[in-house]
């Protein structure tokens, strides 16, 4: 079964930091594109970052640069956003996705450009 399975979301003060795993099970990450996504009440599915499976290449969206770090580790077939620095506009669901029609990103993308995601994790910033 291809899924991704996700976890580390919480609760934090601002200036606080999460780290976000998001498992791929039934296919590897060897060969896609894989993004994080987040949504908050009311917004659109907006593009995080994107790491490149052809060359590791990565990028952020640009409210986010400097403070959240996306990597892939492949043995576990894992991929992982590391949020530091969290300020009161980054609250939302964070996505994980899988690009299946390319292996390198093209900036953080569109979410129609992805096909497998997973089930998205809460992210809340609150003193």
């Amino acid at each position: 079964q291809v899924q991704f399975v996700e976890s580390g979301g919480g609760l934090v003060q601002p200036g606080g930091s999460l780290r976000l795993a998001c498992e791929a099970t039934g296919f590897t990450l060897d060969y896609y594109a894989v993004g994080w996504f987040r949504q908050a009440p009311g917004k659109e599915r907006e593009g995080v970052s994107c790491i490149s499976s052809s060359d590791a290449s990565t990028y952020y969206q640009d409210s986010v640069k400097g403070r959240f770090t996306a990597s892939t580790d492949k043995a576990s077939n894992t991929i992982y956003l590391q949020l530091n620095n969290l300020k009161p506009e980054d609250p939302a669901v964070y996505y994980c996705a899988a690009n299946l029609m390319r292996r390198r990103c093209i900036g953080v993308g569109h979410k129609h450009e992805y096909d497998y995601w997973g089930q998205g994790t809460q992210v809340t910033v609150s003193s």
